[in-house]
């Protein structure tokens, strides 16, 4: 027997995700975070600022997910992790520059997204091949087969751990109360999100866009450039934002 593709299996990951994210959540902001860095002492109309991230998310990982699947020929709506972490900033800045908001916000939601990733990927790991997220032939010692007798880079995996050692270094800092992790700590987890994921799309089957680089490889690089442009901008402290 496989657990690979089996039904629900990927549902029961996302909500895994979830608990494993609202846990984390609830760790950070009680225990970690000073209360002048969370977002609810920070952004006017706090309920907005969810509202505006949560559709902001979900708006990029369709578009994202969906264009992507398009591109490499599968013709099915299709769900984006980057995509909507990509969507979510968009809209927040957008958001933050119409209250006049000026300062970082992220940093309660960092080692959340981060565990979120790190959880969820196990259920796209999972899922096998319907998910869409497996890696090309692999002639390697881990290489994994989905169930088509081809092994394959399980880069749900690899991407899972690297989120996993970013959750670590992440609650380690913040626990020490590094100031210039809690100014950037939001920023250095995308970043670090971006970096992983932009490496592991080049053992992934999916269309290219422009020379090797599929549509995720350019999201990933304007995350990029988005976290080092505001780690440049927000300087080395949280009392320098």
């Amino acid at each position: 027997m496989t657990w690979f593709g089996l039904p629900l299996i990927h549902a029961l990951f996302d909500v895994l995700a979830w608990l494993a994210s609202m846990a984390v959540f609830w760790v950070t902001t009680r225990k970690l975070l000073p209360p002048d860095v969370l977002p609810a002492n920070r952004v006017p109309y706090p309920g907005a600022y969810a509202l505006a991230a949560g559709l902001g998310a979900l708006i990029g990982a369709m578009f994202f997910g969906t264009a992507n699947a398009l591109l490499s020929g599968v013709h099915a709506l299709g769900f984006s992790m980057v995509g909507g972490i990509a969507g979510a900033i968009v809209s927040i800045e957008i958001f933050k520059r119409l209250v006049g908001v000026t300062g970082p916000t992220g940093i309660a939601f960092a080692a959340p997204f981060a565990a979120t990733v790190a959880v969820g990927r196990l259920g796209c790991f999972f899922a096998g091949l319907a998910d869409f997220t497996y890696g090309i032939p692999a002639d390697l010692p881990w290489a994994v087969d989905f169930g088509d007798s081809i092994p394959r880079h399980p880069v749900q995996l690899y991407e899972s751990l690297a989120m996993l050692a970013m959750l670590v270094v992440l609650l380690l800092r913040l626990r020490a109360r590094d100031p210039f992790w809690l100014a950037n700590g939001f920023y250095l987890t995308v970043g670090w999100y971006a970096l992983q994921r932009f490496a592991w799309e080049f053992l992934k089957p999916y269309a290219t866009v422009l020379g090797p680089l599929n549509l995720f490889h350019l999201v990933c690089l304007g995350l990029l450039v988005y976290a080092a442009l505001m780690i440049r901008k927000r300087g080395r402290a949280w009392t320098a934002a």
